[in-house]
């Protein structure tokens, strides 16, 4: 008892990092102050008696749902198309994504081997290296905007954007990923007369190979929201059917694509959940 005692007088009675996270919280938020300032963020504007009308009445306008078969067959049909819209971008993503991420890789360069990288080499990834940047920089809402003026409205403009964008963001990931790997194998083949694509297939894609998968259903499920937003400027799917129910004031028939569009992504999410942890 005595023991049991004397180490219960030794529990803190308080958090003893208490002082140091208060003072990292109050450093915080003197960065974030300007922040604020320059965007003019004053989110208690929300919460004046002429927002909150605004809000209410826009709100009121989703009451009732449009939930007739008619519409309902029009939803479940455009709810497929952005489906196969991000599916089809993803594809493309992935047939450009591959071969650059190879090329960007430093431990599939065979002229490395001897340590520093031949220029010619040197220059190639850098060049690749820049076009992902430059893919991935423009987001693919700018894509869709000029794949709209060149293709016209409709699915093909949403395709291609989803597929130049993410072309970047995967290829830049699976570069970084290929390269955190154990290069020894890599090098083992390489330098024992291998290819650059043996090298990738037999040595760093099978530690890797659970890693990439799970990024790449990952990225499938953000196709999947940004291609609602890409609908927004013509490029079909949900979004463009929301965008034209939002023009002509029709509140019901809006709420009823925001609640199909909750429930894809949720069984998106799901799917892509159940997909990951199949992988690992």
């Amino acid at each position: 008892m005595p023991v049991s005692g004397a180490v219960s007088s030794q529990v803190p009675t308080r958090d003893p990092a208490w002082l140091g996270r208060l003072f990292y919280l109050g450093f915080a938020l003197v960065l974030l102050w300007p922040l604020g300032v320059a965007t003019e963020f004053r989110p208690w504007l929300l919460l004046e008696p002429q927002s909150l009308a605004v809000t209410g009445r826009f709100l009121a306008d989703f009451l009732p749902p449009r939930l007739d078969a008619e519409f309902l067959g029009l939803v479940l049909r455009e709810a497929w198309r952005t489906v196969a819209i991000a599916t089809a971008g993803i594809s493309l993503a992935l047939l450009a994504a591959v071969p650059l991420a190879l090329l960007a890789t430093r431990s599939l360069s065979i002229s490395a081997l001897s340590g520093r990288m031949a220029p010619a080499a040197t220059l190639l990834r850098l060049i690749v290296r820049g076009l992902l940047i430059l893919l991935r920089s423009v987001p693919e809402l700018v894509w869709a905007l000029i794949f709209v003026r060149v293709v016209g409205l409709g699915a093909t403009a949403g395709v291609l954007a989803i597929a130049l964008s993410y072309a970047g963001m995967l290829g830049k990931v699976y570069a970084e990923v290929l390269e955190s790997g154990d290069t020894e194998p890599t090098r083992a083949l390489l330098r024992n007369g291998a290819g650059r694509l043996q090298a990738f297939v037999y040595a760093l894609l099978p530690q890797n190979a659970t890693e990439l998968s799970s990024y790449t259903v990952y990225r499938w499920e953000c196709a999947i929201r940004s291609s609602v937003v890409l609908g927004f400027v013509g490029a079909g799917g949900l979004g463009q059917q929301i965008d034209s129910s939002m023009k002509m004031f029709n509140g019901g028939e809006v709420a009823t694509l925001l609640l199909v569009f909750v429930l894809l992504v949720a069984l998106a999410d799901a799917f892509s959940a159940g997909i990951r942890k199949a992988l690992q």
